[in-house]
């Protein structure tokens, strides 16, 4: 019989967003936050969404699901709340892995799966004059937003994500004007809305060079939603060295943590190294720019497939299979580590569903049974931010609640129904307008 374990930095019952009240918060979600996807694209195959429910739920009801979907499977009693790992560690005398809790207790397991997520520790760009403007108190990490207030009257949002954008936009009802510098991005002044570039340098008195060539003077505080960092610290040091590895072919002989990616991976999850037998950890939840929650379900299958028969994971392909994507992203990037590690874990737009499709493959082999990822789900991912703005204009008109009224009660079929039925009155309206 294995024992197992899922490792978590802290489980508590804090309803979400909550005030960011700890260092770095405990979530990064900001009160207006809503998911960029469309609930019947991210819900777990074995679960959907209650009927009804908005198109694009905020965050509250995301996490009511999440809630609804532990109870359903009985899941809560085989959770330890308000408990954080300090110490995980390979025994090699014993052949398990050495858990230790801010409980005290320390147990030993044959199996862990690291699920902590990456949106926790805020990623700080090493851009020259940074570090001294939040000293001053002139800047901070968007990881402590929660709602548009005065930051005073020139506000720099600092990255192009969906934080980046949503807080430049929720900004310009605050401040007399809003800077949005986004790396490659254009130039552009609409309203009290300037778009630039990416930042090159800050200087005193609130001047701040971009990489377009312009500067602007002035600039009363600057909101950083540069992402996160990738961080495992109750990993002990023997187990994952904290850097970029080393080029290859061949592959290290240890695990790395780039702060942007864990290296090498087999399947995104299992690591190649020669320390512990890649099977008997799993990293989940790593990947980016991907739909979560049934991503997260096939990795789940896959898991358990890797750990209950270790054998099924050909080592040798799998190596041969993370090279292959080396070689793939130094075709793109030469031979720079800083933008592989970052560009490892992020999937281009449709690559995602084919991984899933190859993690059910591997996990349940019979294609007469197994889960394939739909169709319809490819092709609403590939109009997610078409749907989205449709849906914002449908809260802004109050006809929302009327679209979803019921819709669910027959099944997901409904909900690809009239997402399809939104995209069809869009496009009705954009040749009405021509």
């Amino acid at each position: 019989m294995y024992s197992a374990v899922v490792l978590q930095l802290r489980i508590n019952f804090t309803r979400l967003p909550a005030p960011p009240t700890e260092d770095p918060p405990l979530t990064p979600m900001y009160d207006s936050l809503t998911t960029n996807l469309p609930h019947p694209l991210m819900a777990y195959t074995s679960f959907s969404f209650p009927p009804s429910t908005p198109l694009f739920p905020p965050a509250s009801i995301v996490q009511t699901y999440l809630e609804s979907y532990a109870a359903h499977f009985d899941l809560k009693p085989l959770i330890r709340f308000r408990t954080t790992v300090q110490r995980a560690h390979w025994e090699p005398a014993s052949s398990k892995w050495k858990v230790q809790l801010s409980t005290g207790d320390s147990s030993d397991f044959d199996l862990i799966i690291v699920a902590n997520g990456h949106h926790r520790v805020p990623r700080y760009p090493s851009t020259p004059g940074l570090s001294k403007w939040i000293a001053a108190g002139k800047a901070s990490h968007s990881a402590w937003y929660r709602y548009p207030h005065y930051f005073g009257e020139v506000v720099l949002i600092l990255g192009g994500g969906p934080s980046g954008r949503d807080i430049a936009a929720e900004m310009c009802t605050a401040a007399l004007t809003v800077i949005h510098s986004v790396t490659g991005g254009v130039t552009e002044d609409t309203g009290n809305l300037k778009k630039r570039g990416g930042v090159v340098r800050f200087e005193d008195g609130g001047r701040v060079l971009f990489d377009d060539g312009t500067t602007e003077s002035g600039v009363d505080y600057c909101l950083l939603a540069t992402g996160y960092e990738t961080s495992v610290p109750f990993l002990s040091m023997d187990t994952i060295q904290t850097g970029f590895p080393p080029a290859c072919p061949p592959l290290p002989r240890g695990l790395y943590n780039s702060g942007y990616h864990i290296f090498p991976l087999a399947k995104q999850m299992f690591p190649l190294q020669q320390g512990y037998p890649p099977s008997s950890i799993a990293f989940m939840g790593l990947l980016v720019k991907v739909v979560p929650f049934p991503l997260l379900e096939a990795q789940g299958r896959a898991v358990m497939k890797a750990f209950e028969q270790p054998a099924s994971l050909d080592t040798t392909q799998e190596a041969v299979d993370i090279i292959t994507r080396y070689e793939a992203l130094r075709s793109t990037f030469c031979d720079d580590a800083h933008s592989i590690s970052k560009n490892w874990h992020k999937f281009k737009e449709q690559e995602q569903f084919a991984y899933r499709d190859r993690l059910y493959e591997f996990a349940e082999g019979d294609p007469d049974t197994r889960i394939i990822v739909p169709d319809w789900e490819k092709e609403m991912y590939g109009k997610k931010d078409v749907l989205r703005r449709a849906w914002q204009e449908l809260e802004k008109t109050g006809k929302a609640d009327e679209w979803v009224k019921g819709v669910g009660e027959g099944g997901v079929a409904e909900w690809v129904d009239l997402m399809r039925r939104l995209l069809k009155t869009i496009e009705e309206g954009e040749r009405s307008n021509l």
